[in-house]
């Protein structure tokens, strides 16, 4: 059983028996594209090489990133994990939603799943890089999991669906990569901050919203192409307008 279309992206990985342990679940669970965001050790190191065991292969040909942007450049699907609950965190999948929600697509297209560091997690402006949002329902207790858990749990939820969904076959368009939404954001943020439907002291507190609801909408690149042509239009006409009044 292979997902090759299936990135597990780690940002600021902090410890080295974490990241060998997590290569070894992948190769366990038949994953193999390893994303390291700026990590904060070696992870070649002797303990990840001893956790790892025979998934060192993994381990070695992890690719190494400056920037979460930039690791998720070529996926069209990102879900970020995170456990905490705030004003622009919401509309969660859980494990096995997650699961029933990304498989569809990694049929045709990248797919990555995001794991923070281990002491604080994924960042706001991180978590505004993915569509969607995965948290694991734990313990007020102990709420926050180990890092390597919850890559395994992730995983395993995955792999259990794929066994029962075998011999489904799957129809889904081929989403924009992130690197195309990122681009659609960009201009939507100078467009509408040009024509004042955004706050220009804060305009991520709308855009975040509409992040969320293009994210839910998993739009595909011709999508994309209507709705920059939406906003060069929107461009035209706020020019026009400002024209007229001088």
């Amino acid at each position: 059983m292979s997902f090759a279309k299936i990135s597990v992206v780690l940002v600021e990985p902090q410890g080295p028996l974490n990241v060998g342990s997590i290569c070894r679940a992948m190769m366990n669970f038949g994953f193999s594209d390893l994303r390291l965001v700026n990590p904060q050790t070696d992870h070649l190191q002797d303990e990840a090489r001893r956790m790892a065991v025979k998934a060192s292969a993994i381990l070695e040909s992890a690719a190494l990133f400056s920037s979460l942007e930039e690791a998720l450049s070529d996926c069209h699907l990102s879900l970020g994990t995170t456990r905490r609950f705030g004003k622009y965190r919401e509309d969660f999948l859980h494990p096995e939603e997650a699961a029933n929600y990304l498989l569809p697509w990694s049929e045709t297209g990248r797919v990555a799943l995001v794991f923070g560091r281990e002491d604080k997690g994924l960042t706001t402006s991180e978590l505004d890089l993915c569509q969607r949002l995965i948290t694991i329902p734990t313990s007020d207790l102990l709420p926050s999991m180990n890092l390597a858990q919850s890559v395994v749990l992730c995983l395993y939820e995955i792999v259990r669906l794929r066994g029962l969904q075998q011999n489904r076959s799957c129809g889904r368009k081929k989403l924009a990569t992130s690197a195309v939404l990122e681009d659609l954001y960009g201009h939507m943020r100078r467009t509408l901050c040009e024509i004042g439907f955004l706050d220009s002291q804060n305009p991520d507190h709308i855009l975040r919203s509409l992040r969320r609801i293009f994210g839910r909408a998993g739009l595909n690149d011709r999508e994309v192409r209507i709705l920059r042509g939406l906003w060069s239009r929107l461009d035209w006409l706020e020019g026009e307008r400002r024209k007229g009044l001088k």
